[in-house]
């Protein structure tokens, strides 16, 4: 929903066995997975040995031009699209981390929270340990590179250092010789593997190797770590569980819906949302109306599911990006116009169905509400592809406290009357496995439920400075 949440961030990496030039390959996948982060970016690059970092605040457009990635040239490398969970968005806090080690160069781009952060930091600062962000991504980087003073292998001392970490994350490390994926052993994160000839290419979401030309191989499985190096790929299974608690909400929201995560195609499951709310929630209404992008999906499914048309109510404003001015908040409902504006002869004593994939705050939807009936619709339904917010994310999702989430501070009833809408109408939460058409296929649900996975004593994250 714009202007309520924020994405996730995205990894990208490559390890060339082909000649290949692989700093526009990286800067095309990290292009590709700009939806899930766009405070800050970065690619780090191995050439032979050496590796060389640029990283800034902004968009990938920004960041790089034609002379920046000439002047990357190496055989493995890694990248990183940002939008900070934990941790300030500031430029030392970018990504790819590159640390200085006994035993050389060590770079890491880490997507997830780590839910035993502050124990960590605090137990490695004792030892003595000094950090130089407010990331838990430097956490494991940290132990990664003290692992590996004292193991044979860097994948070794990957491994140990999952034994230590726990939460969600999905890791690309790059050593000198080596490129290391890494996912929890939970699948909170998406982590998937292509091929570009004999080139091995890794990335949040299949939309980015798609974007590289690069073949899909498969998904890299909860608690795997796959390591490529000089003499081929070798996969390490100890921490793998043969569960996955995959978040929910990649595939309600996060994902681009051209990718597939873990086999799962997102279109497909927007589609399904769209469809069960038109059963759930029916309505007699003249049109279906998605919030552009995140309802739009969810929208034709519901269009197909009752039978009333599907139009383009609103046209969004495709060019605000970070450098928008952000407004007071007696200003946000003229911000909302800036980012979005109805289309009136679509609406205009129309009966409407506003699809969109979740409201946190609700004030947002409530604008958007006020839009459509200032533009001539006569009523407006509010369905949501989603459950009810009732509990923050630990793991890596900007889903804030129970505080600031509207569904733990009012009722159904209350929240339609504070959004203005003549219905309103959630995803219910025992339907959230028809989205993938799959009952038996577990996944992460905790924000819609408060049952969080129990494989941990506590949450200690360290919080967003």
């Amino acid at each position: 929903m714009i202007g309520s949440r924020h994405e996730e961030c995205g990894v990208f990496g490559i390890f060339d066995r082909d000649g290949l030039k692989i700093a526009p390959l990286v800067y095309y996948g990290l292009f590709a997975l700009q939806h899930r982060g766009q405070e800050s970016c970065g690619i780090a690059i191995n050439n032979d040995g050496w590796i060389r970092c640029h990283k800034n605040m902004g968009l990938v457009s920004e960041v790089f031009n034609h002379s920046v990635l000439d002047s990357l040239t190496g055989t493995i490398a890694i990248g990183h699209v940002r939008y900070s969970t934990t941790g300030a968005s500031i430029l030392k806090n970018t990504q790819p981390l590159v640390t200085q080690y006994v035993k050389g160069t060590l770079s890491l781009a880490h997507n997830g929270n780590l839910t035993n952060a502050i124990t960590l930091r605090k137990k490695l600062e004792e030892e003595g340990a000094f950090f130089q962000t407010t990331v838990d991504s430097e956490i494991i980087a940290y132990l990664v590179a003290k692992e590996r003073t004292r193991t044979p292998s860097v994948e070794t001392a990957v491994e140990k250092a999952m034994e230590q970490i726990q939460g969600g994350y999905a890791l690309l490390v790059m050593s000198p010789k080596k490129l290391i994926a890494a996912r929890d052993p939970y699948g909170f994160k998406p982590l998937c593997m292509g091929r570009i000839g004999n080139s091995y290419v890794f990335a949040s979401e299949t939309c980015a190797l798609d974007a590289v030309g690069a073949k899909y191989e498969r998904d890299v499985e909860p608690g795997e770590i796959v390591v490529v190096g000089e003499d081929g790929i070798q996969s390490i299974r100890t921490h793998c569980r043969g569960i996955c608690n995959m978040c929910i909400f990649e595939y309600i929201y996060f994902a681009r819906p051209d990718s597939r995560i873990d086999g799962k195609s997102v279109y497909e499951a927007r589609l399904q949302a769209g469809r069960l709310l038109a059963r759930q929630h029916p309505v007699e209404a003249d049109v279906v109306i998605g919030v552009p992008e995140s309802g739009l999906d969810a929208a034709s499914g519901f269009a197909e599911e009752s039978g009333i048309p599907a139009v383009r109510g609103f046209v969004k404003n495709t060019y605000i990006g970070r450098t928008f001015i952000k407004p007071a908040q007696d200003q946000r409902q003229e911000a909302v116009r800036i980012k979005l504006n109805p289309v009136a002869t679509a609406v205009k004593g129309k009966r409407v169905v506003l699809i969109d994939d979740s409201i946190v705050r609700g004030t947002t939807m409530a604008n958007i509400v006020t839009m459509l009936r200032e533009a001539g619709a006569t009523e407006v339904h509010v369905r949501i592809s989603s459950p009810p917010f009732i509990s923050p994310c630990y793991y890596g999702t900007d889903v804030p406290s129970c505080d600031m989430l509207i569904a733990c501070q009012h009722t159904l009833d209350e929240i339609r009357d504070i959004l203005g809408a003549d219905s309103l109408g959630y995803l219910e939460v025992d339907s959230l496995g028809d989205l993938i058409g799959d009952k038996t296929h577990s996944f992460c649900d905790a924000c819609f439920t408060g049952n969080y996975p129990n494989y941990d004593t506590g949450i200690d994250m360290m919080e967003n400075n």
